[in-house]
């Protein structure tokens, strides 16, 4: 709060009180619910966007003048834009959860998109590696290493928008509104048993390849179609298949879910 107020913003604090009991809700900015009161503040306040933090401010979650959250795909997104502007042809890192917006877009942009496992680990190693300039998670770990370290800090995230919301004539709520819109499940889990997690991720990868699907494998399996993908992989901390789904109508992702979850299944059984 002193940091944004010393750059000139008006900041109206909600449960900024330092309490490790979280008597508010879980600092996880995440999660949609977390998120309402943040929303209802800035739509009562009549305020420019709202910005949340999970609990060491290494993940970031923001919210529009109208009060719609932007994820960190979007987030991603929307600070590439802004980098590509002067660091033309810029690699930028992504998770294999991130929209297929994200991607297209900063390639449309003149950047190079790279897409990577998740993790924050092994997204610094993967930006060290190509020497990317930003990188980004749906979770909301947002890493720089233009004009800063390349590391995950959401405060100074924060910072970056607010810049470039400052030199915009648009709220932020317009900067994004150019990109054609998607429709998307959200991060969809499903319990499995530990021993068995990863065999029914390689059998899966290897189902869709036999298939003749264009398959991204660099974590768990992508299966791409011109207008959607799905994803299956398994949590490297949990008994759990993490899925995900995203298609350019409706229709189309609930046969791509119809089609990747049915074929899940068969395998499951298999294992």
């Amino acid at each position: 709060v002193p940091l944004f107020r010393s750059m000139g913003f008006e900041v109206v604090p909600l449960y900024c009180e330092m309490d490790g009991r979280f008597p508010n809700h879980h600092p996880d900015p995440t999660v949609v619910k977390n998120m309402k009161e943040l929303a209802a503040t800035v739509l009562r306040e009549k305020a420019d966007l709202g910005i949340a933090y999970d609990g060491d401010a290494d993940r970031i979650g923001v919210v529009d003048e109208l009060g719609n959250s932007l994820w960190g795909d979007e987030l991603t997104l929307l600070f590439a834009r802004e980098l590509l502007k002067s660091e033309p042809g810029a690699a930028v890192v992504g998770e294999v959860k991130c929209s297929m917006r994200m991607y297209d877009q900063i390639a449309k942009a003149g950047g190079r998109p790279i897409m990577w496992k998740a993790g924050h680990s092994l997204i610094k190693a993967k930006m060290k590696e190509e020497g990317a300039l930003l990188a980004g998670e749906m979770s909301g770990h947002i890493f720089w290493k233009h004009r800063y370290f390349g590391f995950d800090d959401a405060v100074y995230s924060s910072a970056r928008l607010l810049e470039i919301l400052t030199h915009s004539d648009q709220k932020l709520s317009q900067v994004l509104a150019d990109v054609p819109p998607t429709f998307a499940t959200e991060e969809l889990r499903v319990d499995t048993v530990e021993e068995k997690k990863f065999e029914i991720v390689r059998r899966t990868v290897q189902h869709f390849k036999d298939q003749g699907y264009k398959v991204v494998d660099v974590d768990g399996v992508r299966v791409v179609f011109e207008d959607g993908w799905g994803l299956v992989r398994s949590s490297n901390t949990q008994p759990i298949l993490v899925l995900r789904f995203e298609a350019t109508t409706e229709k189309r992702l609930a046969e791509i879910r119809s089609l990747v979850e049915g074929a899940l299944a068969k395998i499951q059984k298999t294992v």
